[in-house]
C-alpha cells in the first residue's frame, strides 16, 4: 500500500510541477526537490526495518558487524549519490550530475578496499604455501 501512496504523491507533484513550470521554473524545481526529499524521508522507516533484519541475520550467522556496517554505508552512499544526481538532472545540469555519480563511485571504492583486502587474504590463506 505504501507504494501506491508514494506513486500518487509523485504523480500529483508531477502535475503541479508541469503547471508551475510555465510561470515560475524556480518554484517548480523547489517543489521537485521538496517532494523528492519527502518521499525519501517517508522511506526511512522501511530502510530502518531492513537494516534491523540484516543486523539480526548477521549476528546470528556470526558475520563481523564491521562488514555489515560497511556494506550498509556503501548502499547508503549509492542511494544518496543517485538522489543528488537526479535532483541536479532535474535542474538541467547533466555534467554536474555525472560528477556527483563519479564521486559516489569513488567513495564506494575507498570504502570497499578493506573488504577487498580481507577477501584477498582469505583466498591466499586457502592456497597451499
Amino acid at each position: 500500500m505504501e507504494i501506491l501512496q508514494l506513486v500518487g504523491i509523485g504523480l500529483t507533484a508531477t502535475m503541479l510541477i508541469l503547471v508551475v513550470r510555465e510561470q515560475k521554473p524556480v518554484f517548480a524545481f523547489l517543489l521537485a526537490v521538496f517532494v523528492g526529499a519527502a518521499i525519501f524521508l517517508e522511506l526511512v522507516g522501511v530502510i530502518d526495518r531492513v537494516v534491523s533484519v540484516l543486523e539480526d541475520l548477521a549476528e546470528r550467522s556470526g558475520v563481523p558487524s564491521v562488514y555489515l556496517r560497511t556494506m550498509l554505508k556503501v548502499i547508503g552512499v549509492a542511494y544518496i549519490a543517485e538522489f543528488g544526481a537526479q535532483i541536479v538532472r532535474d535542474a538541467g545540469l547533466e555534467s554536474v550530475a555525472g560528477k556527483i555519480e563519479f564521486a559516489g563511485k569513488m567513495i564506494i571504492l575507498v570504502m570497499a578496499v578493506p573488504i577487498i583486502g580481507v577477501m584477498i587474504e582469505t583466498v591466499l590463506n586457502l592456497l597451499p604455501a
